[in-house]
Order: C-alpha cells, then sequence, then structure tokens
C-alpha cells in the first residue's frame, strides 16, 4: 500500500476564508482520499505586522491575536491532536455563529474539546508568540509574503488558497482537490485567480 499523502493546512482562526477552505479540507475531502493532514497555526496578525493595512483591520487582527495563541497554548500544553478540534470549535462560533465576545468563545471551545483553558499567560508567553511568528514565516517560505492564509502544503508543494465560497460538497469537492493535487504537482506553476464577486458564505 502507497503512504498516505502528507498535507499541511495552514490557518488562522480569524480568517472566515480559511474557515471554509477547512471545511472543504476536513469534512469533504480527508474522509474520502488518503491523507495525513497536519493543522498548522499562523498569525495574520504578524503577517501584516509592518504591513500598510487600515486601521479597522489592524484592530481586528489585534483584538483577535489571542485566538490563535490559545490554539498554540493549548498545542504546546495538550499535543497536536487538540489543535483541529480547538479549531472547529472555536471556528464554528466565531464564523457560521458570528459571535464577538471572544473570551467566551475559547472558554466555551475549550470546554467543548474537554481540556482545562490555558491562560492569558501563556498565551502571550514569549514561547507562544515565536511559535506563532514561525508558524507564520514558515507560510512566507512557502508561498511568499504577499499571500497568507489559507495555505495548503501538498507533499512540499505549497499553494494559497483554495478560496472558496460557499465551501464545495460532494463530487464537487473531491473533484476541486483533485485539481489542486494536479496543479501543486507542476513546477513553475504560480497562480490563477479571479476577483472576488461575494463574501464568505458559511452553511
Amino acid at each position: 500500500m502507497s503512504a498516505a499523502t502528507p498535507v499541511t493546512f495552514h490557518f488562522d482562526p480569524t480568517c472566515p476564508w480559511a474557515w471554509m477552505t477547512s471545511r472543504w479540507l476536513g469534512d469533504e475531502v480527508e474522509p474520502h482520499r488518503d491523507l495525513d493532514v497536519t493543522w498548522a497555526v499562523m498569525s495574520l496578525y504578524y503577517l501584516n505586522e509592518t504591513r500598510d493595512i487600515p486601521a479597522g483591520y489592524r484592530e481586528m487582527l489585534t483584538e483577535r491575536q489571542n485566538l490563535s495563541g490559545a490554539v498554540v497554548a493549548a498545542r504546546a500544553k495538550y499535543g497536536d491532536k487538540v489543535v483541529k478540534p480547538l479549531y472547529d470549535a472555536i471556528g464554528t462560533r466565531l464564523h457560521p455563529q458570528g459571535r464577538q465576545d471572544l473570551d467566551t468563545i475559547l472558554e466555551e471551545a475549550f470546554a467543548e474539546v474537554g481540556v482545562e483553558p490555558v491562560s492569558l499567560e501563556e498565551i502571550r508567553s514569549d514561547e507562544v508568540q515565536e511559535a506563532l511568528r514561525a508558524g507564520t514565516q514558515a507560510v512566507i517560505d512557502k508561498v511568499g509574503d504577499d499571500v497568507g492564509t489559507p495555505t495548503i502544503d501538498i507533499a512540499g508543494a505549497a499553494f494559497f488558497g483554495p478560496v472558496v465560497t460557499p465551501a464545495p460538497k460532494g463530487e464537487a469537492a473531491l473533484n476541486l482537490w483533485d485539481g489542486s493535487v494536479l496543479v501543486a504537482g507542476v513546477p513553475g506553476f504560480y497562480e490563477i485567480k479571479r476577483s472576488r464577486t461575494v463574501g464568505p458564505q458559511f452553511d
């Protein structure tokens, strides 16, 4: 039997586009393809730290930085197995439910996953922040600093995206995956893009 295809999905819990791509990969593709998926946290706050971005966007990233920090702190405390369930629990409340009560979201998410919540001191520790910077740099190293999350690495070939709304299901989801694998495997291939005309559409 051939080995499972290694896949790394780089995400910031804040990003609604990464959320939909993660639903496509985790819910629709992974059960039907032989994949070994690693869920890796990055930080949109650090990605945009030196960029000229709108003040409102920077404020939002600053407010939500603790979400990615909490997942990294939990990974350090409980291991990799907690990353995807915690992302699911946080993202469901933040994106489809549209909630803004970040402290309560984290409290409920840790309770849903069944582990003790990490402290603010742990989230803001040098170790966690350096891990977030490293996770962000890993994305930049793979796809450049003009893109971010979602980023998918398929057996060492990485690309930004796919950015989709709504997340495809069933055969359409698998067709998108198979096409992504083919595109990722073409040396020298860089970009497919068109302007987004609608915002995130959650189920």
